[in-house]
């Protein structure tokens, strides 16, 4: 324990270190997040047509995806609160490792075809998806405030090679699945064992000294440095309005996107098409979802949150419309409407994260962070459990176009946002 109060105090005083410890947080959350994201897409890809394949019925294909969502939402808690107490090493490693273990559940049910084991595999499974999600804090913690969305869009595009990867590896791995005496469809989830496995030992192995205990042990220096009238100022500096629009963003990208993106496998399959067709498209959807980051969180730091807010509005509206109206067997335009969902979820998530960032304080942001990615994860369950309710009640189209509307949401809720603060700034002036 001495040696790691040490290890931080090395950093307290030395912005050159401070900004060497960045940048080696950065190459520890892209080494994890590569394997992440092939454990993350596993599920996303194949979870659905399991589940349609144990159960037999449609009306229930958006159970998985619900239970991963939901099964997310309690690690997202969990990981929170061990990333507040004892950092980011902590928390994120056992996220990913429990994400790992419930990987090996999901093939032990397929083999056993035992929907109880699958169910509660799944909820296991979630907590890798979200620490998967979780790590793009982790770059942040010591990001200047005009490097933030830059810094989580590092974490996530690094995501990308291995979540693109991920579902075009759904005939190769469904084979080696048979070829071992496993069901075909939980083939992807032996290489999301694997994949999570591998992340959380990177992020266990290798992420110290913890950029979070670092963060903090800065914070509370600077915070005994001030006078007490500048420490009580200090404590104010959580912005509650910055956190609802913050989270409301990231709730309604990630309602919109989950609901069209976990029917779209059983509306492909429906209309005649093969698992490397629907990987295909899953792998770009997955791919826009996180392949723009770097572009995305240099918008986001120059040009500003509340612009790529609303633009994220109008491309999710953009992918439902086109997803409602593209033939079944035109693959060109069902690729274009993923992709443009994936990009939308892409521009609501890092305006959404970099304005968490900026309205929270290191005293509890991890925690505060680690409840809002609940909020999230319970707004993705709840997408994907009523997706299949509603296309076995109506119609793909009818679901698409209901995603599309949703997110249009996002605008009125950031104008809001931006008129109250207008409001509270008049008034103070009038002070």
């Amino acid at each position: 324990m001495s040696r790691r109060r040490d290890d931080v105090q090395d950093y307290l005083n030395s912005p050159e270190k401070q900004g060497w410890l960045y940048k080696r947080t950065l190459l520890i959350v892209v080494m994890s997040q590569i394997f992440g994201g092939a454990g993350l897409a596993a599920g996303v890809t194949v979870g659905a047509l399991l589940a349609q394949d144990m159960l037999g019925t449609d009306s229930f294909a958006g159970i998985p995806a619900a239970l991963l969502t939901l099964g997310s939402a309690g690690a997202a808690l969990i990981v929170g609160r061990l990333s507040q107490q004892f950092g980011r090493r902590t928390g994120l490693a056992a996220g990913f490792l429990a994400g790992g273990i419930g990987a090996i559940g999901v093939v032990m049910a397929a083999v056993d075809r035992n929907i109880f084991l699958l169910f509660v595999s799944l909820l296991v499974y979630g907590a890798g998806t979200a620490t998967n999600l979780q790590a793009r804090y982790a770059g942040t913690d010591l990001a200047k405030p005009n490097q933030r969305a830059t810094a989580v869009s590092i974490a996530m595009v690094s995501t990308t090679f291995g979540a693109v990867a991920g579902p075009n590896l759904v005939d190769v791995m469904g084979q080696f699945a048979m070829s071992i005496g496993v069901p075909a469809l939980a083939g992807p989830f032996i290489l999301g064992a694997a994949a999570f496995t591998l992340a959380g030992l990177v992020l266990l192995l290798f992420l110290c000294p913890d950029p979070f205990v670092v963060a903090k042990a800065i914070a509370h220096q600077q915070k005994m440095a001030q006078s007490a009238q500048d420490a009580n100022a200090g404590s104010r500096s959580v912005n509650n309005r910055g956190i609802i629009v913050g989270a409301a963003v990231m709730i309604l990208t990630q309602i919109v996107m989950v609901a069209i993106m976990t029917m779209t496998p059983i509306h492909m399959k429906h209309h005649g098409h093969g698992l490397s067709e629907i990987g295909l498209v899953i792998g770009v959807h997955i791919g826009a979802m996180y392949l723009p980051s770097l572009l995305t969180g240099v918008l986001v730091d120059k040009i500003g949150r509340t612009v790529m807010s609303y633009t994220s509005g109008v491309i999710l509206l953009a992918a439902g419309v086109l997803a409602a109206l593209a033939p079944a067997d035109s693959m060109l335009l069902l690729v274009t409407a993923l992709a443009l969902l994936g990009l939308g979820w892409n521009f609501g998530l890092i305006s959404g994260t970099a304005l968490i960032v900026d309205a929270t304080h290191p005293a509890t942001r991890a925690k505060t962070q680690g409840t809002i990615d609940v909020l999230i994860a319970l707004a993705g369950a709840s997408g994907g459990a009523l997706s299949g309710m509603v296309v076995a009640q109506a119609s793909y189209a009818t679901l698409s176009l209901a995603g599309g509307f949703l997110a249009v949401l996002l605008i009125p809720v950031v104008i809001w946002s931006r008129s109250k603060s207008k409001v509270a700034q008049s008034e103070s002036a009038s002070l």
